[in-house]
């Protein structure tokens, strides 16, 4: 078995074409993945998005199969080689991966093959693959940010969450393309429901990856909308913590809204792995960590939600308002309160004090990033920067202190309104994004439904059970801060009443 650290694309950012070859050894892509055994368990049902059908793309579930594993009637190293296939088959059309790390990966699938059939597994997510999204170091392949200026940075190292991930037995296959330091400039990747769309960003590879079957799960990060968006439009479970609420170390990610969160094929999937990080490497410095049980925790139907429009609602699109409307009637039907601006005082304010959220979020986010981009500007090519982040520079260099302050402040006054809910309510719920994926490369969608649990640093999920004209579209359900395990809880509740969830059974 040779060693195969293959990059899906040139070094000018460009994907490989058919034939891709692997780097450094030159085999081609196809000899890289090909089976090394005649040996085939059979393959168990790719998990079907809405309106699936034999052409689309469908999720490939993890924990669901921990009792095949058990048992031996399947294995992780079988699993992987399923991954494998699909990778084969997508990766030169989708552009998830900036590089994989097939060789490494077998080799671990097939520790965690061994620690299975003992029954031994270290974590219920021994041998799962899973993609890290590449602004998070790992010791075993480049650290590039979607950015000119680290191609082939190699770090020393590997950031908490994968450490933490490696620990349980998870297999870390490769890194997945992100746009230009997490912010807004894309880097290539295609929506692998139709490859003319964006995936969304700035977690593009990461969902992308998921939701055609590449990988059960994968690391993102948010600080806008960077999980939620790219979920709902892939087809995927998205999940973004609570502040603090996964350890970030070793990740080029330090805005004060940001997170590392967890896209997944099912709750199940999206959970475990994000519990068996925290578990082993706890949240960020100074705050409690993600926590609850190991495994997803049990499913219970709202008594009580509020449906926030936000500053979206104009922008959505006529699919998209019609099948939340339809969520609520359904959930109505089964005995859940549904409850709006109209009708309730404090879900008014709450509307009217996320109504700015998307300006103040941009303001507070262009001072952070201040440092490193004037490092950048600098010391470095200008020229390499995009002209989105030459754009925030220049925004943070008309900044003062004193303005970054006051934003802090407005937004620390818009999470105390937002927490008066947390009696009345056991979540909200809203679109996770204004419709189905916008055509076009340039852009990686609009984050108007996102940026508000952004400011508010609560945990939130995407949920793929809408639609708007044959692509998905998630709900997006909010919860409250270090309310994580109860969002999940409320979450599954919700997936069990909703008419789709029969194609997305989370149990």
């Amino acid at each position: 078995m040779h060693s195969c650290l293959w990059s899906p694309r040139r070094p000018d950012g460009a994907l490989h074409g058919g034939g891709a070859h692997c780097d450094p050894c030159h085999r081609a892509l196809s000899h890289c993945v090909a089976h090394e055994s005649d040996v085939r368990i059979a393959e168990e049902a790719i998990m079907p998005s809405p309106q699936h059908t034999a052409s689309t793309p469908g999720v490939r579930p993890y924990i669901a199969q921990a009792g095949a594993f058990a048992t031996g009637n399947d294995s992780p190293r079988a699993f992987l080689e399923r991954c494998l296939d699909v990778i084969t088959a997508r990766e030169g059309s989708v552009g998830a991966f900036v590089n994989l790390h097939i060789a490494g990966a077998r080799v671990a699938a097939d520790a965690a093959t061994a620690r299975w059939q003992a029954g031994t597994p270290l974590s219920p997510i021994d041998g799962m693959p899973v993609g890290i999204k590449d602004i998070m170091e790992t010791a075993d392949m480049p650290t590039e940010q979607g950015s000119p200026l680290f191609v082939g940075w190699q770090g020393q190292r590997d950031c908490a969450a994968v450490a933490a991930l490696r620990e349980a037995g998870a297999v870390i296959l490769g890194k997945t393309v992100t746009t230009e330091f997490a912010a807004a400039h894309p880097a290539g990747t295609r929506n692998p429901w139709d490859l003319a769309r964006t995936p969304g960003g700035s977690s593009s590879g990461s969902a992308a990856a998921v939701g055609c079957g590449m990988l059960p799960a994968a690391l993102g990060s948010q600080v806008v909308g960077s999980i939620i968006r790219p979920a709902s439009f892939c087809g995927c479970v998205g999940f973004k913590p609570s502040v603090g609420g996964i350890n970030r170390s070793g990740s080029f990610d330090h805005f004060s809204q940001s997170c590392t969160g967890v896209l997944g094929a099912t709750l199940a999937d999206t959970w475990t792995v994000a519990r068996a990080i925290t578990l082993r490497a706890g949240g960020d410095p100074g705050y409690r960590g993600l926590s609850g049980p190991i495994a997803l925790p049990v499913a219970r139907l709202p008594r009580c939600l509020a449906l926030l429009e936000t500053a979206g609602w104009p922008e959505a699109s006529a699919a998209a308002k019609q099948s939340l409307t339809a969520a609520r009637q359904q959930l109505q039907a089964a005995g859940t309160t549904v409850i709006d601006r109209t009708t309730h005082a404090a879900v008014a304010a709450v509307e009217t004090a996320i109504a700015e959220a998307r300006a103040l979020s941009m303001a507070i986010n262009a001072w952070e990033g201040r440092w490193p981009l004037n490092t950048y500007a600098v010391d470095r090519d200008r020229s390499q920067l995009s002209s989105s982040a030459q754009a925030r520079l220049a925004q943070a260099q008309q900044m003062t202190q004193a303005q970054y302050q006051d934003l802090l402040s407005e937004r620390q006054r818009i999470r105390g309104v937002y927490s008066a809910l947390h009696s009345l309510y056991d979540a909200c719920i809203t679109l996770a994004a204004p419709g189905a994926a916008p055509v076009g490369l340039e852009s990686t969608g609009n984050p108007v439904f996102t940026v508000p649990t952004s400011l508010l640093g609560v945990p939130s999920l995407a949920l793929p059970v809408f639609e708007d004209s044959g692509l998905p579209l998630g709900l997006q359900v909010i919860g409250f801060t270090d309310q994580d395990a109860e969002l999940f809880a409320v979450a599954g509740g919700i997936l069990s009443v909703l008419e789709n969830v029969d194609v997305f059974d989370q149990a």
